[in-house]
C-alpha cells in the first residue's frame, strides 16, 4: 500500500512540476525563498501591536514563535528520521523534472508547508474577530507551498503532511494560548 501511495506522489509530483513554464522560473524562485517574506513577517507583528495593547500583543507573538519553533524541531526531526530522498536528489527523477533549487537535505516533510501553516493558522486564529480579511494571509502559505514542487524539491504528499502538522500544532499551540491568556492578560 505504501509503495502505490509513494508511486501515486511520485507521478503527480512529476506531471505537477511539469507543468511550469519558464518565463515564470525567476518568480517561482523568489517566493520560494523565506528571506523574500520577511517584510510579512514584521507586518504580522505589527498587525498584532495594533490589534492589541502592548501586553497582549507580545504575549501573543511570544506563543507564535513557539508554535513556529516547535514545528521546525519536529519537522527536521522527522525528515532526519524518515531520510526521504527530495525530487532533485534522486537520480530516477533527473531527466523527467525540473530542478530550479538543489537542497540536500531530505523531503519529508516539507518545512516550508509546516512553517508557513502553523504561523499563518495561529495569525488567522488569533486575530480573525479582529480582522474578517485575515484569512486572506492564506494566499502566502499556498503559494510558498506551491513553489516547492515547482523549483523540485518536494512531492505532494511532503507538502500535504506539513500542511497538516502546521494547522494542527498552530491550533494546539492557540488552544494553549486562549487557556494560558486567560490567567495572565
Amino acid at each position: 500500500m505504501w509503495d502505490q501511495i509513494r508511486e501515486w506522489d511520485r507521478e503527480l509530483f512529476v506531471f505537477l512540476n511539469g507543468l511550469g513554464i519558464e518565463s515564470y522560473d525567476q518568480f517561482w524562485i523568489f517566493v520560494t525563498n523565506p528571506r523574500h517574506w520577511i517584510p510579512l513577517y514584521i507586518a504580522l507583528f505589527i498587525i498584532y501591536f495594533t490589534a492589541y495593547h502592548w501586553k497582549k500583543a507580545l504575549f501573543t507573538g511570544l506563543f507564535l514563535l513557539a508554535a513556529f519553533f516547535t514545528t521546525y524541531g519536529l519537522t527536521n526531526a522527522v525528515k532526519n528520521l524518515a531520510t526521504r530522498l527530495r525530487p532533485n536528489n534522486n537520480p530516477d527523477l533527473s531527466d523527467l523534472i525540473r530542478i530550479l533549487d538543489e537542497p540536500s537535505n531530505y523531503s519529508f516533510f516539507s518545512g516550508h508547508a509546516s512553517s508557513s501553516f502553523v504561523v499563518t493558522t495561529f495569525v488567522v486564529l488569533s486575530l480573525r474577530e479582529k480582522y474578517r480579511w485575515i484569512y486572506i494571509m492564506y494566499l502566502w502559505p499556498i503559494l510558498f507551498v506551491m513553489s516547492r514542487i515547482y523549483v523540485g524539491v518536494h512531492y505532494p504528499g511532503d507538502i500535504l503532511v506539513g500542511t497538516l502538522v502546521g494547522v494542527l500544532i498552530a491550533y494546539i499551540f492557540f488552544r494553549l494560548y486562549e487557556r494560558t491568556g486567560k490567567r495572565f492578560i
